[in-house]
């Protein structure tokens, strides 16, 4: 399996040390049984030091087992650990628009069903491991008493193996099929939660997401559970059954046969005995192990950036004067919507307004300007200085930003990620009218429940902590009520323009245009300047203008 062989590639030494204490637990195993054989049944020793021997192997025999289990088991769990922390990483070094085109449910539940998935594999892979050592040295021994009956069952062994393989193999099947429903169901969770408004207003939606969505999924993850289940549970009966008949095996071999003695065969029946919980264990174990695989494949599908340990840090912004986009051209994955190419130039310390229908490409403009975006064609110059891969996570400092999608971070941090500024927090929070209904404490929010205009009141003051050089808002005065959508236009934009900062606004407020140093009009994915009887028609009626 793949999964074991990255184990093996990262935890090289210590998968060799719980190997050896997995061989070391079999040798034990076996060790037992011949005590048993040897001290208790051929030459049934009577004397008083047979039972504190005994009783020591148990103790000895139970240690290192549960030694072994447990180090592999610790072993799986820093693995897991590695591999979440590393899927998280990945995440975050991705381009947006790949994570955007992959769908927030199937990476959900990549991190929380995928990695539970390889946790509980880890967690029953001791069962495994040491159902075929034991397995294997049981077969030494047994071949040292008896060849022939050895061979027979071995024989007998391999069937009830193979039988279990091939019911197992079912079940494989059928985690795959589960996997992908997982991800329809997660969709299915996301539409009934975030639509939960929308739903209790209109029932028959409600009815149609529950009958013909909701319950087609879950009918086929059932199915499939069921029939997944069905060929686990026939697996591990057959092997049940197989190896109370193996032991009847043994016994008709050695009294029918006369192969062998009746010590011998009960040797081997306590040995089958031995191996039966190991080798039953081992074969429940599969099915973890097999749906850990396709966890592991679903993980590596999401096709993420390589893992990169560390986070750079890019040294401070240097003084810019202009940032231009050059014949810039983006578009989606699907082809269905183009933007550019697009050409502008913004100066440092402007204030500029970008107006625009729905869909005609603001966001994806703001998306570009910020970096989070790149696009297909055409180049960012800073000064002049082209930006590419290598300085672009130092182009993204000089941004703070608050889109429409606005998500509440609840520690404040200044510059370089290092504490907000006390001074500078307690300025904004008295100028955004939320001194009295924020609560912070050593620079944590410690209350976020807050209505969606005051959500961008608090994300607003994230984006001013930060102390960036560029404030991009997006339809950010669209959920003010109009006395403070009117102070934002008039007396914060020009406070935050007055402390040096350089502001990208998207906007819909025609009435507020005339406080712009540039308006700029996105249509159909074409970017242009308003200016002069232009721009006065769009300060009367915005509305009026994108609709056109």
């Amino acid at each position: 399996m793949e999964l074991l062989r990255v184990v093996w590639r990262q935890y090289r030494w210590p998968f060799i040390g719980v190997m050896a204490l997995s061989f070391a637990s079999a040798a034990l195993g076996i060790g037992l049984i011949a005590f048993i054989n040897q001290r208790l049944i051929e030459v049934a020793d009577r004397s008083l030091s047979v039972l504190p021997e005994f009783l020591g192997l148990l103790v000895l025999l139970m240690a290192v087992t549960l030694g072994s289990q447990l180090a592999l088991t610790t072993l799986g769990h820093h693995f897991v650990f590695r591999l979440r922390g590393e899927f998280i990483k990945r995440l975050l070094d991705t381009p947006i628009a790949r994570i955007e085109s992959m769908g927030s449910a199937s990476l959900l539940a990549g991190l929380t069903s995928d990695v539970r998935n390889i946790t509980i594999a880890f967690v029953r892979l001791p069962e495994l491991v040491q159902g075929i050592i034991l397995t294997l040295g049981s077969a030494v021994w047994l071949a040292w008493l008896s060849p022939k009956m050895l061979l027979i069952t071995a024989v007998w062994l391999v069937v009830t193996i193979l039988g279990g393989f091939v019911l197992v193999a079912r079940v494989y099947r059928h985690m795959a099929v589960l996997r992908e429903t997982e991800d329809r169901l997660y969709q299915d969770y996301q539409t009934v939660l975030e639509g939960r408004k929308e739903l209790a207003l209109n029932r028959e939606r409600a009815e149609y997401i529950y009958q013909q969505i909701y319950l087609p999924d879950a009918v086929h993850y059932r199915k499939n559970i069921i029939c997944a289940d069905t060929y686990h549970l026939s697996a591990v009966n057959w092997s049940n059954i197989m190896m109370l008949g193996a032991i009847g095996l043994v016994f008709w071999m050695a009294n029918s046969l006369g192969w062998a003695n009746t010590n011998v065969a009960a040797t081997y029946s306590l040995t089958l005995l031995f191996l039966r919980t190991p080798l039953l264990s081992a074969v429940g174990a599969l099915p973890t192990l097999l749906s850990a695989q396709v966890a592991f494949n679903k993980l590596k599908q999401f096709s993420l950036a390589d893992y990169q340990p560390e986070f750079p840090r890019p040294g401070a912004s240097k003084p810019w004067q202009t940032l231009e986009l050059r014949d810039v051209v983006f578009h989606y994955p699907d082809n269905q919507f183009h933007v550019g190419p697009i050409n502008l130039t913004l100066k440092r310390g402007e204030k500029v307004f970008l107006i625009g229908g729905n869909g005609s490409g603001k966001s994806t403009l703001a998306m570009l300007l910020t970096g989070l975006y790149q696009p297909v064609s055409g180049s960012i110059l800073l000064d002049g200085q082209p930006v590419d891969d290598s300085n672009m996570d130092a182009y993204r400092q000089l941004f703070s930003a608050v889109f429409t999608d606005v998500w509440l971070f609840e520690t404040l941090l200044g510059p370089r990620g290092e504490t907000a500024d006390p001074a500078l927090v307690d300025e904004w929070l008295q100028r955004l009218k939320m001194a009295g209904k924020l609560q912070i404490d050593e620079g944590k929010i410690n209350n976020l429940n807050l209505s969606k205009g005051q959500k961008k009141r608090v994300a607003l003051l994230l984006a001013l902590a930060e102390q960036r050089d560029i404030i991009l808002l997006d339809e950010w005065a669209a959920d003010q009520d109009p006395h403070f959508r009117r102070e934002f236009y008039q007396v914060l934009l020009p406070l935050i323009q007055e402390k040096g900062k350089t502001i990208f606004a998207i906007s819909h407020d025609d009435h507020y245009f005339i406080h712009a140093d540039r308006l700029l009009e996105m249509r159909q994915g074409l970017l242009s300047e308003l200016t002069g009887s232009e721009r006065e028609q769009a300060s009367r009626d915005a509305v009026a203008r994108t609709a056109n």
